[in-house]
């Protein structure tokens, strides 16, 4: 490797130089300055690649293009002086900074450090073990930063996850001798650092009446999850002041309209209103998925007639009710489409609704819980050869229990 001339200011390093990282980038208008921190990284530093700019504004034209591991700042350049020009490189950069005073300047030094510079060097005062080890230092305390700042970002996108996901995914409002037995299940998709919009909740009247809804708004993310989390809330908020059918539907809309951060955000949903004195299901259905109804071992996609999305036609749509008949010994599984969306195989493949389906019917389980749960895994396994599912999924499964009779 060679080290054949410093190079033009603006110009980088001599071609020779084989050093791709970690590198340095040297603000300092002062050309035997400049000379003597060339020196310096030949004997302290020699893994360091060398670049050098007179200003702050030669250095932001070179930080467009690739950000060094360490900035040598002068504080008294062209364009800038003292703190100001910490501040400003600051704005340009993340890397590590080290800023270069005068022998009369050290409190300016440790200014400088307590305003985010991780290190100070006084001229005529370095040597070259000194200086190696203080750029090494540098990006190695900046490294520990920025890992400081992430968990901690972590930490925080956690716990707010955690508060969305309690608002989207409720404990069902259902008393301990509840007519319905439920079963619910959440995955987040493979970015599961953000929550998607999928919701649900089950609510029971005092006649025995059970209320559920599923649901999920477009897109993924804090905005998407809190739209989801005020959708649910407004459901079931309608759910116990009385308000079921068409106008249900309605207000949810409006809520989202109004809710929404985006013009193109929509939300599907399906809507059910168990009578357990009837054995019948009343469904109205929002631009939402169909439902699989098991009858003892016999699954059936089920698909009612429905309307467009919420958001879709403000004010226009219309979404009929529809009312199937449910087993005494059958369950309805609902879903968000992240259980069927997700691709397979090399090819990239979608799974699809037919293709969910037999996955379903090949799981011979006649306990919900272990059925719900080995559909998702089998779902899962073969999503696994192309990264995971892409999409949140939420199920809920309603079946009567004990025959559906009203205690």
């Amino acid at each position: 490797m060679r080290r054949e001339g410093f190079g033009e200011p603006g110009l980088g390093v001599d071609p020779g130089w084989t050093w791709q990282e970690p590198w340095l980038l040297l603000i300092e208008d002062d050309a035997g300055d400049a000379l003597l921190v060339r020196e310096l990284v030949t004997d302290g530093a020699p893994g360091l690649r060398l670049e050098w700019v007179r200003s702050l504004a030669e250095a932001g034209s070179r930080l467009e293009a690739e950000m060094p591991d360490c900035v040598l700042l002068d504080l008294h350049l062209p364009d800038a002086q003292g703190l100001e020009a910490l501040a400003r490189i600051r704005e340009y950069t993340d890397a590590a900074v080290v800023v270069m005073t005068g022998l009369d300047e050290e409190r300016t030094g440790l200014a400088a450090v307590s305003s985010g510079a991780q290190d100070y060097l006084v001229k005529g005062r370095v040597e070259p073990e000194l200086f190696g080890r203080a750029v090494r230092y540098a990006i190695q305390r900046k490294q520990a930063e920025r890992t400081s700042a992430a968990l901690q970002a972590s930490q925080l996108r956690a716990q707010e996850n955690a508060r969305l996901e309690r608002g989207l995914l409720p404990t069902p409002l259902l008393p301990v001798d509840s007519v319905v037995s439920v079963l619910s299940r959440y995955r987040p998709g493979r970015s599961h650092a953000l929550l998607g919009g999928d919701f649900y909740d089950v609510v029971q009247d005092a006649d025995g009446t059970v209320h559920a809804v599923i649901g999920d708004v477009s897109g993924h993310g804090p905005d998407a999850a809190a739209t989801g989390v005020a959708l649910r809330l407004a459901w079931r908020t309608l759910v116990l002041s009385g308000v079921t059918g068409v106008r249900q539907l309605r207000v949810l809309e409006r809520v989202l309209l109004a809710e929404r951060t985006d013009r193109q955000t929509f939300a599907t949903a399906t809507s059910l209103i168990l009578e357990p004195g009837t054995r019948t299901v009343r469904v109205q259905r929002a631009g939402h998925p169909g439902m699989v109804l098991r009858s003892g071992t016999e699954l059936n996609w089920i698909e009612v007639p429905g309307g467009p999305a919420l958001g879709f036609l403000p004010d226009r749509a219309e979404w009929p009710i529809e009312e199937l008949r449910l087993p005494i010994d059958g369950g309805l599984m609902l879903f968000t489409d992240g259980l069927f969306e997700g691709c397979i195989g090399a090819d990239r493949e979608r799974l699809g609704e037919r293709g969910m389906l037999e996955i379903a019917r090949a799981v011979v389980v006649e306990q919900p819980e272990t059925f719900v749960d080995e559909l998702i895994g089998r779902i899962e396994e073969l999503a696994g050869a192309t990264g995971g599912l892409d999409d949140d999924l939420a199920i809920l499964y309603l079946r009567w229990s004990d025959g559906g009779a009203i205690r």
